[in-house]
């Protein structure tokens, strides 16, 4: 005989990044020292990492770092943080089950994302990380807090997670849509696509398989299990679907990588070199666009439609035109709403 299981009241946690609270140097410094103290965005010993983000780093990058937020803050705030609670609101209008937010770092917690949920008689979570693509230092850090915190204070709460989503149709009609639009009528040369950048070895800690990412342009187009877990492949992958449904031709896009830390080796090649070397080259007009955020936060505001530009002009470059991320706009707001009510309404599980 079969036992249904008890009907269960879901709720959706989405989980963005995060942002200092204001601008002050102080809070900046509190924020930085949550985020780079994680192990899994700086994979080195502990004492190892104490060293270099307590005793270097946050002794110089809070006061740079607050300058940086001081330029693209808005007067409601955080521009992530505003733009996700846009995004949580028209989710939470368009869907058939409560929709909470929360940061990785900063406010509202994860820990607070789900209290909310728990208080609304929610004990089926779906867990869904606001990143297309698969990486550690995102995706993975946000499953394994949410898991510890779960043990801890919500015991009788199940998860679900929503896997990347970096090729799905749906996701790469939205993200090409987007793009036409803001390019439409520009007669730009080039299409960068840049994505947040990782140490190389972050690649190769997430690879299942332990032999397959060399790292060296030719794994990525191999088929393998690895790439399940395989930012750099994912983030190509992106870029050939997006390519392939707006039909651009060969050489009038490509890849490259932003923002990277310390001595290590990144993923290359890197997004401010990649713009300098164009403009060099001659090139007067270039679209950017940073499909590996699905909010406008400090990454594209101010290093991409900012110092991007900058750079781009010192070299002789003329437009640069930056495609905004997909924040809340309607046909986004209606995919994920849609994704939503597809698990909320899946049957009950038979035991």
């Amino acid at each position: 005989m079969k036992l249904k299981k008890k009907n269960m009241s879901k709720g959706v946690l989405l989980v963005n990044l995060g942002s200092p609270k204001s601008t002050d140097p102080k809070d900046v410094k509190e924020y930085l020292d949550e985020f780079l103290m994680d192990e899994r965005v700086i994979d080195v010993p502990y004492w190892a990492r104490v060293l270099l983000v307590r005793g270097i780093v946050l002794n110089t990058r809070p006061k740079k770092s607050a300058e940086a937020y001081q330029k693209i803050w808005w007067d409601e705030g955080s521009p992530l943080i505003v733009l996700s609670e846009r995004l949580q609101y028209k989710m939470d209008k368009n869907t058939s089950v409560p929709i909470a937010l929360a940061m990785r770092y900063g406010e509202p917690s994860i820990k607070s994302g789900l209290q909310e949920l728990y208080d609304k008689g929610v004990d089926e979570v779906l867990l869904f990380p606001l990143y297309p693509q698969f990486a550690m230092a995102t995706t993975e850090t946000i499953l394994v807090l949410a898991e510890e915190l779960r043990k801890e204070h919500f015991p009788e709460m199940q998860f679900t997670t929503m896997p990347p989503f970096y090729n799905h149709s749906d996701y790469i009609r939205v993200l090409a849509e987007s793009i036409s639009e803001k390019l439409k009528g520009k007669d730009f040369q080039h299409l960068l696509f840049s994505y947040h950048g990782v140490p190389e070895r972050h690649i190769r800690k997430s690879d299942v398989t332990k032999s397959h990412c060399k790292i060296d342009g030719s794994c990525c187009q191999t088929p393998s299990a690895a790439h399940q877990f395989c930012y750099r492949h994912q983030c190509f992958e992106t870029t050939r679907l997006v390519a392939e449904y707006l039909e651009l031709k060969e050489n009038s896009y490509s890849v490259s990588f932003q923002s990277r830390l310390g001595f290590d080796p990144w993923l290359q090649p890197y997004t401010d070199r990649t713009i300098e070397r164009f403009g060099k080259q001659g090139m007067k007009k270039l679209a950017i666009v940073t499909p590996a955020f699905v909010s406008d936060c400090l990454e594209t505001l101010e290093e991409i439609a900012m110092e991007g530009e900058e750079i781009f002009h010192e070299v002789g470059g003329e437009e640069f035109t930056v495609v905004p991320c997909l924040n809340d706009r309607g046909d986004w707001v209606n995919v994920l709403s849609r994704w939503v009510d597809e698990w909320a309404h899946q049957k009950p599980v038979e035991a």
